[in-house]
């Protein structure tokens, strides 16, 4: 088989794609042929050495994958064998072969194609975890979505919308057009303009029920100001923190001191009225039975036509350098995947 491993932190060219020998599945296994890897953020902050939970460097990143499966370890039925899928992956989906526990696979609707299936997993589930699970949006509220042209962003608007909510997202001027017409109501320029300033005139100076920051720092401290009462604010990412692609702790520790640690104590969110969570998916995997559960109800949504990925850019395994560059560059609006 063929993987992309992180060589050493660095920048995009410290991925590197080697052969390796076919993994064999374990008892409650499956084993893939993948067609399709989807690319994450968490991905570049492992590569810039600044993501906590990656395993030691070198090492294969990749949280989901889709394909094909053509072998079962035991306790699994031999009858996954041959049937299109999608997984979840922890670690290693930057690879042409890849075995997932069964309870992390999902069966492929006949209307999906790989390239869809893998841009779901790590976005769609995120996205649920932060609008419904835990940011309770309802019909009528307003969520602001900060990345608004990323894949969260997306899956977060196409859930948003089907509840009923209205959405302000923010993103460069070029992606305003596009993602209008992919049903964000207001959309703010944040390298012109002040996002907590334009919220509080869209919403006619009342704020915001629901943040989405993947950003954090001083983005947070804004955010938690534009929150109305009973608002929440949602963080689950940390992007400001990766302003060089060649690593380094300066914008981690930038980041952690513009972080409002003194607003988000309970004292000061009790007299707020206000609530702020935070979203990990890579920390579900001991529980990953909610997430299959929220999933079930994802491909619900898919069936309805509620939900369906953007695909950014698709690149081959030799071109991962250039997805990484693509994504840091905030040239995407949908899904960067790479295929064999």
């Amino acid at each position: 088989m063929r993987q992309i491993w992180i060589s050493k932190s660095g920048p995009p060219e410290v991925l590197v794609v080697k052969e390796a020998t076919d993994p064999q599945p374990a008892a409650g296994e499956m084993r893939i042929r993948v067609e399709a890897s989807g690319v994450n953020f968490a991905d570049i902050m492992g590569r810039l050495g600044l993501y906590p939970d990656l395993p030691r460097i070198p090492v294969v990143p990749g949280y989901e994958v889709a394909g094909r499966v053509d072998a079962v370890g035991a306790g699994v039925d031999a009858g996954w064998i041959g049937r299109d899928v999608f997984a979840s992956t922890r670690f290693g989906g930057y690879a042409d072969v890849v075995c997932a526990p069964q309870i992390q696979v999902f069966p492929r609707p006949s209307n999906m194609s790989a390239q869809e299936g893998a841009a779901i997993p790590v976005n769609y589930l995120t996205a649920w975890q932060l609008v419904v699970a835990m940011g309770g949006l309802k019909a009528g509220e307003t969520a602001l979505i900060h990345s608004a042209g990323g894949g969260v962003g997306i899956a977060a608007t196409q859930i948003a919308k089907h509840i009923g909510a209205k959405v302000i997202g923010t993103a460069s001027a070029g992606k305003h057009a596009e993602l209008s017409a992919l049903g964000v109501d207001h959309l703010i320029d944040y390298r012109t303009e002040d996002f907590e300033e334009r919220a509080r005139q869209i919403t006619g100076g009342r704020g915001v029920e629901l943040i989405l920051d993947p950003v954090g720092g001083d983005s947070l401290k804004k955010g938690y100001r534009l929150l109305a009462r009973t608002g929440r604010l949602g963080a689950f990412g940390a992007s400001s923190a990766a302003a060089s692609k060649g690593g380094g702790y300066l914008g981690m520790a930038a980041m952690l001191a513009n972080t409002p640690w003194v607003q988000f104590n309970p004292l000061s969110l009790m007299n707020a009225n206000k609530g702020v969570f935070g979203v990990n998916l890579g920390h579900m995997w001991g529980e990953f039975d909610r997430a299959r559960g929220w999933m079930e109800q994802l491909m619900d949504l898919w069936a309805n036509g509620a939900i369906k990925p953007r695909i950014a850019r698709v690149f081959k395994f030799d071109e991962a350098p250039a997805a990484h560059h693509f994504i840091q560059d905030r040239k995407n609006i949908g899904k960067v995947l790479l295929v064999p």
